[in-house]
């Protein structure tokens, strides 16, 4: 046994007994079985409703990254716009005086018309984490296809209100497997440095980086990967970080430095509704209704396109069924929404002349999550911040880039966490089950091991050259992989086959997909940049040539 051996197996000893000692605060409020109180202290309601047999030039459904740039550019050309939001407007205060519940007390805010949690990470040191809650509409969908679980953000925001805020462009030199039919010169010239602009991306200062507290976690993962020969990158973010430094100070309420992500964060992160929305709130020329969810969409017979749309009350029932027409329809519901809304709209005979390529090219952008368990000496701090900000590369040599994620669980837990997204070439199908009335995904579960693989290609080699090893506890019982899950959905509506190259929908004039569904599966980063990047390109050619 070497030296190498003998300092192991001494600190999962003692990190064990101290995981233990230390679970108290964690496993306390994340693994309560019981009940809970709601924490809102009134109702929300529909901050603007659109009422049954009302006209709109241009009907968006869906206020997340595509939907809020298509909002905005039409608004600026001079259009009216509705936006309807399934989610709610998340602008009013619970009973605890914040908006957003924290990652690590869930309550009824936290999920989407569930009764249980469905936490991404599920289990710590052999407990489970998940808890009753109330049914509410929540923030986060936790939706289950078969072989996968789809995280989705649920509110006037979208997705930018439960992302980490990871704003990376991907490489020019990678560009042409993510988006072949779009002019990378275009994209990388204006189209990208728009979005970042729009988006308020920026990346944080090394020098406190280097220093603080709150990024220890980050510096053992560059450590560690820097010494395994990888490169480790900085990588750009939506987070407001003269605000951190203050949360650090502890001059201002915390955000980013309490663990808030997951389920939104209250003060510190630049999401959609301090960006686009906030904008477009200000051209005075677009309308936002939450908690309305569209069902259907058909051609009208007097020109332009009836659409239904379902009203919801905070229990996810129905309340009411509005009858609205729309000269213009920009479908923004996200990956999964918008695929699974236009694969019914084909199949029942809404929108018959769809052609086949709708629900196909879905994927998962090759997530894929793990853990490391460190050795005593290799700490990675008490106080995480929720917004991770550094990444190791491998995708020329393995096909994996592995965000080096938090892991805020207010405990010393002596280990890393990684989110990887893979080139994982598995692609899915929507499609639609006429008995059961919904739409389905045929995903499969082995469909993960390329991801697996392509992560293993970094976390094996530093392990290796740690002397470390896999946690097995934090997505079930001895299971190394987070493989049962995605945050990044891509695809349903790909770009140039079930669209034409700016997305408007074949077959139908005056409808178009502008959101995530147009990427085929994989943008071999984080997103949420190429998603508002390639609207910013469709949307500008659409207004000059549709309008």
């Amino acid at each position: 046994m070497n030296d190498t051996t003998l300092h192991s197996d001494a600190s999962k000893g003692v990190s064990r007994r101290r995981f233990i000692t230390g679970t108290g605060s964690l496993l306390g409020v994340a693994a309560l079985a019981g009940p809970t109180a709601p924490v809102w202290a009134t109702p929300r309601t529909a901050a603007a409703p659109i009422g049954s047999g009302a006209h709109v030039p241009v009907l968006v459904v869906g206020t997340g990254y595509g939907g809020s740039v298509a909002a905005l550019r039409l608004a600026q050309a001079g259009t009216d716009v509705h936006m309807v939001e399934m989610g709610m407007a998340w602008d009013t205060p619970g009973a605890d005086g914040k908006i957003f519940a924290n990652t690590t007390r869930p309550d009824d805010r936290s999920f989407w018309l569930r009764t249980r949690t469905k936490q991404p990470l599920s289990n710590f040191l052999g407990f489970p984490l998940d808890r009753h809650v109330n049914r509410y509409t929540g923030i986060l969908d936790a939706e289950e296809f078969a072989g996968i679980t789809v995280y989705q953000g649920r509110g006037v925001g979208g997705g930018s209100l439960v992302n980490g805020g990871m704003a990376v462009t991907p490489k020019r030199e990678n560009f042409a497997a993510v988006l072949p039919t779009v002019n990378a010169e275009e994209m990388y010239r204006t189209y990208y440095p728009r979005a970042n602009a729009d988006l308020g991306v920026s990346t944080i200062d090394p020098a406190w980086f280097d220093t603080v507290d709150c990024y220890q976690y980050a510096r053992v993962g560059r450590k560690h990967a820097q010494r395994a020969g990888f490169p480790f990158l900085f990588v750009p973010a939506v987070y407001d970080w003269d605000y951190m430094e203050q949360e650090a100070a502890g001059s201002v309420p915390k955000s980013a430095l309490d663990a808030e992500i997951l389920y939104g964060n209250n003060y510190g992160k630049k999401s959609l509704q301090k960006t686009y929305i906030e904008r477009i709130r200000a051209t005075g020329r677009v309308t936002i209704t939450p908690l309305h969810k569209v069902t259907r969409v058909s051609p009208a017979s007097g020109g332009g396109y009836t659409v239904l749309i379902d009203q919801l009350d905070t229990t996810g029932r129905t309340t009411a069924t509005k009858t609205v027409t729309a000269d213009k329809v920009f479908f923004a519901a996200g990956s999964v929404g918008t695929s699974k809304l236009l694969v019914g709209l084909r199949a029942t005979g809404a929108l018959p002349l769809l052609n086949d390529e709708i629900g196909k090219g879905w994927g998962d952008n090759g997530n894929v999550m793990c853990g490391r368990a460190n050795h005593l000496w290799d700490p990675t701090g008490k106080v995480q911040s929720s917004i991770p900000t550094a990444g190791i590369d491998n995708w020329d040599a393995g096909g994996a880039f592995a965000e080096v994620a938090p892991l805020p669980t207010g405990i010393e837990t002596w280990a890393s966490f990684y989110l990887s997204i893979t080139k994982n070439p598995h692609r899915a199908r929507f499609t639609w089950n006429a008995a059961a009335g919904r739409a389905e995904l045929d995903w499969q579960t082995a469909w993960k091991q390329p991801s697996i693989d392509a992560a293993k290609t970094i976390f094996d080699r530093i392990n290796k050259k740690e002397g470390t090893i896999y946690r097995t506890d934090l997505f079930g019982v001895h299971k190394i992989w987070g493989d049962h899950l995605t945050y990044h959905p891509l695809g349903g509506a790909v770009l140039d086959k079930a669209t034409g190259n700016y997305g408007r929908l074949h077959g139908y004039p005056g409808l178009y997909v502008i959101d995530g569904a147009l990427i085929p599966g994989n943008t071999t980063v984080n997103p949420f940049v190429t998603i508002t990047a390639l609207a910013e390109r469709n949307i500008e050619r659409i207004i000059a040539a549709d309008l």
